[in-house]
């Protein structure tokens, strides 16, 4: 009998990972007509505009699917105060699975992501990233500068400084490049932490491999930073130490509630 429950979740974790894949190409390709024709014809500030407000709509659509039919719960409270607050702002975040820009930019409205130029001719991401003036990180002058006149002109800046997904865990290397855009535009640095209860879409994660359900992700708002000129170099290796910490102490506390519930029931 437990080989049959056992046989059957396994079956019904791999529908909701197949249903969630298909659904994410769905909702790009569905945008992605309307990109290549719309991108090139509207004026540049409106179009980022249109584009931007498109993609948040169309992965807010796709958070709720996955709620509602593969079996994920998200807590993404912490977004939310963040869109109500005024003004621009560089958002930096962990990176542990291939889902955490979708969550990001699906809660963050006028939010613009860095991102590898392989992607931006991408068939799912291409045509929509382009509309919405995301920015490329080929070259790191142009990047800077990109970034800056996007945050002037009042975008949520949305970066991960292990510039991939979390190599080495809890957190990988991290990049001084959001301290030292956040210097320069003189704006502040929102540090969110991704938490998740399985490492799904993870770096070593196989793309045919299922979750186990529910698959749970909560993000937490850990701390503002005003980040000075002479600290920017030096933003790589505290951002590491402050998500680290956080990282860990979740961890901890996450680990004890299991043992304390083990004591409950009986079986420690």
């Amino acid at each position: 009998m437990n080989l049959v429950a056992a046989g059957l979740r396994r079956v019904a974790e791999s529908l909701a990972m197949a249903i969630g894949l298909g659904l994410l190409a769905a909702v790009c390709l569905t945008w992605t007509p309307f990109a290549l024709v719309l991108g090139p014809i509207l004026p540049q500030p409106l179009g980022k505009r249109v584009g931007r407000r498109a993609i948040q709509t169309g992965f807010r659509l796709y958070v709720i699917l996955l709620q509602a039919l593969c079996g994920c719960r998200f807590d993404l409270k912490a977004l939310d105060e963040l869109a109500r607050r005024p003004g621009p702002m560089v958002v930096v975040a962990n990176h542990p699975s291939l889902l955490d820009a979708v969550l990001l930019v699906s809660h963050l409205p006028n939010a613009v992501c860095i991102m590898k130029a392989l992607l931006m001719h991408n068939l799912l991401l291409g045509a929509g990233a382009r509309m919405a003036r995301y920015i490329v990180n080929d070259a790191p002058l142009t990047m800077i500068r990109s970034a800056i006149a996007e945050l002037k002109d009042g975008a949520r800046l949305i970066i991960f400084p292990e510039g991939t997904r979390t190599a080495e865990m809890p957190v990988g290397p991290c990049a001084a490049t959001a301290g030292v855009i956040a210097a320069r535009a003189g704006v502040p640095i929102e540090v969110v932490v991704i938490e998740m209860s399985s490492p799904y879409l993870g770096k070593q994660w196989p793309l045919t491999r299922p979750p186990r359900l529910p698959l749970r992700v909560r993000v937490r708002h850990v701390a503002q930073i005003q980040v000075a000129n002479a600290d920017a170099q030096r933003f790589g290796h505290d951002i590491r130490a402050l998500l680290t910490q956080h990282l860990v102490s979740a961890s901890e506390v996450a680990s004890h509630s299991v043992i304390l519930d083990d004591k409950v029931n009986g079986h420690g």
